[in-house]
């Protein structure tokens, strides 16, 4: 039963391109861990460049980053 939290700064998508992201990426869990739709939760956050970092760069990827699987290739 995967879970995936998705925070994203693209402020020019449409609602119709964050829904067909949605359902790429659980289609991606879908295929890679072999599970039913129904077993999947999604969580998708906007965050404007302005704030990305006091909202997510400082409060969530600082302090993870030695656990991160894929490292951000900017720093702030």
């Amino acid at each position: 039963m995967p879970h995936l939290s998705l925070t994203f700064n693209s402020q020019e998508m449409t609602d119709t391109e964050i829904d067909a992201m949605a359902e790429d990426l659980c289609a991606v869990l879908i295929r890679h861990l072999n599970i039913d739709e129904a077993a999947i939760s999604l969580a998708l956050t906007r965050v404007s460049a302005a704030n990305w970092k006091a909202e997510v760069y400082d409060p969530i990827i600082l302090p993870s980053l030695a656990r991160l699987y894929k490292k951000p290739g900017y720093s702030l």
